[in-house]
């Protein structure tokens, strides 16, 4: 008896739970698919689990209904990679605008930067901008950690700046319909196109350490990394932009997000950051690029932690012309590493 359990277990419970897998994304697909009337997809999606359970529980002969299961499964997922990405809905404002770039030698203008005026998170005066960057100042770069559910879970973004004078920042965002909300699960399923944020810092921090409520918690750290890795990261942002602006793509909750996309965008670099599990949780991003040296590392990094946070800051400046530099002061700037000591902790790293 203990023998035919064993291969029970090695056999068909693998299958069984591969197939209450598929199941449930396929319930899910289906859902929050772009077929109209969610009362039709509801039916539908509860249908097809219906039917797989029924199917395998009275067919008398699984290895044909395993099959045609597959089948089935398979057609859906072609159907479902065939739904298309859109830049033409009826977006939030906060997300209205496809930010673009137009490069001229070392001059970069973007087209579409936020520098909203709030007065309360949802009422603000919106306010796009273009405008011109100098690539020979740019110099430094930033990782922006923002909090409000606890240290695993957390929104990073990068910011730029140029010569301590100008700084941007870049989030990397679900772009909203009007009266759409953020649910997790449906970021699994193409419920959401992934939108570039280029804001002005007093929009994009400030709104979080200010006027969300509850606020948010905001760490700016400064990044140490060769003002050349800073540049390519920088153009490859923007390469990606102008790619959507003509090819909109979906956002993922585990493979397209704030930070994956970040990932993927320092890989134009040698020695950039390995993969890890910290990656998943967001919220130990910091943690885990000041254990690859990328970070000040010439303290402690609750130390550093505690140093980084600018809610305080971001509120004394509030509309101040100054904000970038005044949420700043205090913080320490790392020297960039030497090509040697960034290709060593990459190798410790891995």
């Amino acid at each position: 008896m203990r023998g035919r359990a064993w291969v029970w277990m090695a056999t068909r419970l693998p299958v069984s739970l591969a197939v209450a897998g598929m199941t449930a994304w396929g319930a899910g697909a289906v859902y929050y698919s772009n077929l109209p009337a969610p009362r039709l997809r509801g039916i539908l999606a509860v249908t097809f689990v219906t039917a797989t359970l029924l199917a395998f529980l009275l067919l008398p002969r699984r290895r044909r209904t395993l099959v045609g299961f597959l089948v089935v499964f398979a057609a859906l997922v072609v159907w479902w990679l065939q739904i298309p990405a859109s830049n033409d809905r009826d977006w939030q404002t906060e997300v209205a605008v496809t930010p673009w770039a137009t490069i001229d030698g070392d001059r970069v203008t973007i087209h579409g930067v936020r520098n909203f005026d709030y007065r309360t998170e949802t009422d603000f005066v919106p306010r796009w901008e273009n405008r011109t960057y100098d690539l020979r100042t740019l110099d430094s770069g930033d990782l922006v950690a923002v909090y409000w559910a606890g240290k695993p879970i957390a929104h990073i973004m990068l910011s730029f700046g140029f010569a301590g004078k100008d700084y941007v920042a870049i989030s990397i965002e679900t772009r909203k319909e009007k009266g759409e909300a953020y649910s997790t699960i449906a970021g699994f399923f193409k419920q959401y196109e992934l939108v570039y944020i280029v804001a002005d810092e007093r929009d994009v921090i400030r709104v979080r350490t200010t006027y969300r409520r509850p606020q948010e918690d905001v760490y700016v750290y400064r990044l140490r990394v060769p003002s050349e890795n800073i540049r390519r990261v920088f153009l490859d942002y923007l390469k990606t932009m102008n790619e959507m602006r003509e090819q909109p793509r979906f956002y993922n909750t585990l493979t397209t997000n704030c930070t994956t996309g970040i990932l993927f965008h320092a890989r134009v670099n040698p020695q950039s950051p390995p993969w890890s599990w910290k990656i998943l949780l967001p919220g130990y991003v910091p943690d885990y690029l000041y254990d690859l040296g990328r970070f000040d590392a010439t303290r402690p990094f609750p130390e550093l932690e505690r140093m980084s946070r600018v809610n305080e800051r971001a509120h004394a400046a509030d509309q101040d012309a100054a904000f970038s530099q005044r949420i700043r002061e205090g913080l320490p700037v790392p020297a960039p590493p030497s090509r040697g000591a960034a290709a060593r902790g990459a190798s410790v790293a891995r």
